[in-house]
């Protein structure tokens, strides 16, 4: 039987915050542990172009998610852990597959129907008003991270199944075209993963600016926690965990005997008040060892930068000859 092959792509926008952490970060760091099988970490920040990010912000998040990935225990001794434009065989694949992608399906694709949609909502006669080949073809360079490294299996959220599915759809037209090439991916959704509210009781999100940083310094860690909104319930009055932002961070984080203690706790009314201070204290008391060794990578970038450029060479020695393969199938030789 092959060994199952899990890829994970992180794009490099914004800073790590904690609904990251327990949805991804979390998760991914406990797999990369199993050696029966492999992992494919990456920071893709090509894909971070079809936003059209600020040049600094970038490197600079690409730093943080790096440290963070890094100072949490990523195991890059068996783990691949790279940086997606230090592996130039993706590019190039991208190219490759966009002559076997057919234009009506990235027309199908959510984030360009979405655009599309707020253009003609909006009332402008370009339908395509703002959209770049970059973001129209995005779905293409992930099919290509997917592909590269013979991915089995590719956790995601929901609202990136499509792009798995893609990835699958032009795997199969190559190899019916080109013979047995590709392996064919599939998409893992996560239906136990915590998916935290932020600050304002919305999903936690860098669009919403509602996170709260995974390694903010202590007081500014307990400053955005005061910050939660909750109801206007009293000390002493019964509070349900149900829809508690307080409640779902905490139990994201605690043991279940510890998360079955606040519900308890909550039973009995306890004041909004103490739990902004407790979750406080114990996320900050989970936080704190990472939190010192990702200081210390953050302050050494060069330290985080050679682990990058150690994943993408061997990462390389896959995608080298293998990009090797997929050109002579098309019919890219040397003519003698």
């Amino acid at each position: 039987m092959t060994q199952d092959t899990f890829l994970t792509g992180i794009t490099t926008t914004g800073t790590p915050h904690i609904g990251n952490y327990v949805g991804a970060i979390r998760p991914g760091i406990e797999a990369s542990k199993d050696l029966d099988t492999g992992h494919f970490y990456f920071l893709a920040d090509y894909h971070s172009l079809a936003k059209n990010e600020d040049p600094d912000r970038i490197g600079q998040s690409t730093l943080e998610i790096a440290a963070a990935w890094m100072a949490l225990g990523l195991d890059t001794e068996h783990a691949y852990f790279y940086r997606q434009s230090d592996v130039p065989e993706i590019l190039e694949l991208t190219w490759i597959l966009h002559g076997m992608t057919a234009k009506g399906l990235m027309n199908r694709a959510h984030s360009y129907k979405a655009s599309v949609q707020a253009n003609v909502e909006g009332g402008d006669k370009d339908p395509d008003k703002g959209v770049t080949m970059a973001l129209f073809s995005y779905p293409i360079l992930m099919a290509a991270d997917i592909l590269m490294f013979k991915s089995t299996k590719v956790p995601v959220g929901q609202d990136q199944k499509q792009h798995v599915e893609m990835a699958r759809d032009i795997a199969q037209r190559f190899n019916h075209n080109y013979g047995d090439t590709f392996v064919l991916p599939e998409a893992v959704i996560g239906e136990d993963t915590a998916i935290l509210k932020g600050l304002d009781g919305r999903k936690m999100s860098k669009s919403y600016n509602n996170t709260i940083p995974l390694f903010a310094p202590e007081k500014k860690l307990r400053k955005l926690i005061m910050k939660i909104k909750t109801n206007s319930l009293e000390p002493g009055e019964p509070k349900d965990t149900a829809d508690s932002t307080l409640f779902d961070i905490y139990k994201a984080f605690a043991t279940s005997a510890e998360t079955t203690a606040v519900a308890q706790a909550y039973a009995d009314g306890i004041a909004w008040g103490q739990m902004k201070q407790q979750l406080f204290e114990y996320i900050n008391e989970h936080i704190k060892p990472a939190r010192e060794e990702y200081e210390r990578l953050i302050s050494n970038p060069a330290v985080v930068e050679a682990e990058l450029k150690k994943g993408a060479e061997r990462a390389r020695q896959l995608s080298v000859p293998y990009l090797a393969q997929i050109r002579d199938a098309i019919g890219i030789r040397k003519l003698g």
